[in-house]
């Protein structure tokens, strides 16, 4: 089933989307909530390096990472704890403070995700100005995931401000369902979405890394960067 994120440009109603667990093929851009990735030239190494923000590696793109479907996993966070993710990237370290207390299941699949090493090797393969920075598929074209869904529907109320962490689903999906791609809010187009999406979290540390990723140039309709962001490995750690 495919996993996609809705985005809202302003008074253009763009739509560009992410997706998790795909096996019905793509879908096209529109302006509701749903929208998914659409094929693009892939620049030479020689072209992206212009568009690669000062500090970041310089990588090529990976092949797809190929991974077996995964046990649906049970694991949940305590509500007692303090739970920080370190994404490790070509660009700098981003720190997410799990929400264990309101979203101890999507957290503890993003946790389980993570210390099977799921996340190690992919990129950040959409990026929309202003908007969200989108990572967390193997396939590296928005169309993979871990082969399960989670549910678990976030507060009436959530907002979706800047360096908040959500995962990414479907418009016919429930409210809260979840595969393994997660979305970084940096700016503020994102406070027109409602809140349909599971929230992980919040960064903490290293939003400045993710505002970097974010201002890579990227194709305006699938939102594929014209230079790679590699997650070099995704830990969850007890503070």
């Amino acid at each position: 089933m495919q996993r996609l994120l809705a985005v809202l440009i302003a008074s253009i109603a763009l739509a560009a989307a992410g997706c998790g667990d795909s096996k019905d093929g793509e879908a096209t851009a529109t302006s509701t909530p749903e929208a998914a990735a659409t094929e693009t030239a892939t620049p030479t190494a020689a072209a992206a390096n212009e568009f690669l923000p000062e500090g970041c590696e310089d990588v090529e793109k990976p092949a797809p990472k190929k991974v077996d479907p995964l046990k649906k996993p049970t694991e949940k966070l305590s509500k007692s704890k303090t739970y920080v993710a370190t994404i490790s990237t070509t660009c700098g370290d981003i720190e997410v403070t799990l929400d264990s207390k309101d979203s101890p299941i999507t957290g503890g699949s993003f946790k389980y995700l993570a210390d099977k090493k799921f996340f190690d090797g992919t990129t950040f393969h959409r990026v929309v100005p202003d908007f969200v920075i989108q990572g967390g598929d193997p396939a590296g074209d928005g169309s993979g995931g871990p082969g399960y869904s989670v549910v678990e529907a976030p507060a009436s109320d959530l907002k979706y401000t800047k360096g908040i962490v959500a995962m990414a689903k479907t418009g016919a999906e429930p409210a809260g369902t979840s595969g393994s791609q997660f979305f970084i809010v940096t700016g503020d187009q994102a406070g027109q979405l409602t809140p349909d999406y599971a929230l992980l979290g919040k960064v903490t540390k290293g939003m400045d890394v993710a505002d970097k990723i974010g201002g890579i140039q990227a194709d305006p309709n699938s939102g594929q960067p014209a230079a790679q962001v590699i997650i070099k490995s995704v830990t969850v750690s007890e503070k």
